[in-house]
């Protein structure tokens, strides 16, 4: 099987998707900005082969799981959806993203009926996984794209790596980042550089995602370098610094100073919403 590229992204060409016409998906209340939205769909419709499993870690009530699921269904390939999450959430959550967007008001933390209601249009190709991530892990087969919104708390970081990333599928699979640019989550950074050839930044999507190619097998020598778990503030600050050489591509300069100051800003912190002190 031919590897696949960076220049399969050149021009940032799932930028064309008319996201008017997914009014299934459309429907289903979301967080992520319009390029992600935008970014996601072309990602399962137009750039995977189907040689394995979509996985996604996080994803509150399925809005970012709806564009996925769109795109896999639009190209018909063959194999699941995984979308991990704890399925609960708070009232004033609830209030501002699930009710404000048309969702009948429920009682009780648990989203996962919910969930299940608005993703209906793709329930054949989906697999919802309630839980603590860190604990259900993966049992499945090779992971073509595997996207990742739920590495917020260093402790449980290097668990679910040693879990997911060694199904990604060398040449062949992407790993998607949401928060990667985000000033909460300077760990991500560390974590991916310290990953060196075997990982590739091939594209962003504003305000924080950015996607990689897998270039050699994730194997456990590999993600024992890439740990996050014992880095000091030293250490990440170090690898923010060299980072700019490696993204200089994206021009990212500035994001990376603001997770810079605001590493200096909560010095410890190891908790993105424990990361109070704005950089700006």
């Amino acid at each position: 099987m031919t590897p696949r590229t960076a220049a399969e992204f050149a021009g940032a060409p799932w930028r064309k998707v008319r996201l008017g016409r997914l009014k299934d998906a459309n429907r289903v209340p979301t967080m992520l900005s319009r390029p992600e939205r935008k970014l996601y769909h072309w990602l399962t419709a137009d750039w995977m082969r189907g040689l394995g499993e979509v996985v996604e870690l996080g994803t509150y009530v399925g809005g970012s799981t709806a564009y996925l699921a769109a795109g896999h269904a639009a190209a018909g390939h063959p194999g699941m959806i995984h979308a991990y999450d704890k399925f609960t959430s708070s009232e004033g959550l609830k209030a501002r993203l699930l009710y404000a967007n048309g969702v009948p008001e429920f009682d009780g933390p648990d989203i996962l009926p919910t969930a299940g209601r608005l993703l209906a249009p793709w329930a054949d190709r989906l697999a919802l996984h309630k839980g603590n991530i860190e604990e259900l892990g993966w049992s499945g087969g090779p992971i073509e794209l595997l996207i990742v919104d739920a590495f917020k708390k260093v402790a449980l970081i290097d668990r679910m790596t040693a879990d997911f990333y060694p199904a990604l599928i060398p040449g062949q699979s992407l790993l998607v980042h949401q928060d990667f640019l985000h000033w909460t989550q300077p760990w991500l950074v560390s974590q991916m550089l310290r990953l060196g050839a075997a990982v590739e930044p091939v594209t962003m999507a504003e305000p924080d995602t950015m996607a990689f190619l897998v270039r050699a097998p994730l194997d456990p020598g590999r993600l024992v370098a890439a740990r996050v778990a014992a880095l000091s503030d030293a250490d990440m600050l170090d690898d923010l610094d060299r980072a700019r050489v490696w993204l200089a591509a994206f021009g990212l300069d500035g994001r990376l100073d603001a997770m810079a100051r605001g590493l200096r800003l909560n010095p410890g912190a190891r908790i993105a919403w424990r990361m109070t002190n704005r950089p700006w």
